[in-house]
């Protein structure tokens, strides 16, 4: 029987362009959120699932984001997922709102994991503007 350990949340921005938060180097991960979920009394199996949305306004340009989740808190750690959007000159006028999910299995067991979560782009101008989350729960037998 599956076995629910612990499920926690980063919430950086609420609101829709409450921020304005620039990506200042092309192609260099930047934090955006991070949690940590404790594992005490954890079966055999780990798993744990993930989601989260972002939101940018763009550069007047056709150019690429990539969003990407680690195991740990730098973004060389484990990726358990990778993403890469594509945008153009829509993303000016009206930001657009990325939506990821991923999963994560054959966990090693450990007291906490910690799950961070990084944006990049390959394109100067591009500007976080919210809102943004990250959430995840684990799960074990």
């Amino acid at each position: 029987m599956t076995q629910f350990l612990d499920a926690r949340s980063s919430q950086n921005a609420a609101l829709f362009n409450s921020i304005s938060i620039p990506i200042p180097v092309i192609n260099t991960p930047q934090l955006f959120a991070q949690i940590g979920l404790q594992t005490a009394g954890a079966g055999t199996n780990l798993r744990v699932s993930l989601k989260g949305t972002i939101t940018v306004r763009l550069p007047l340009a056709l150019f690429q984001v990539r969003i990407i989740i680690v195991r740990g808190t730098v973004a060389t750690d484990p990726i358990v997922y990778s993403g890469n959007y594509t945008y153009g000159l829509n993303g000016l006028l009206n930001p657009e709102v990325i939506v990821f999910s991923a999963s994560d299995f054959n966990i090693p067991i450990v007291p906490q994991l910690t799950y961070s979560a990084f944006i990049s782009t390959n394109l100067l101008g591009t500007v976080r503007v919210g809102p943004e989350s990250f959430d995840g729960f684990v799960v074990s037998d």
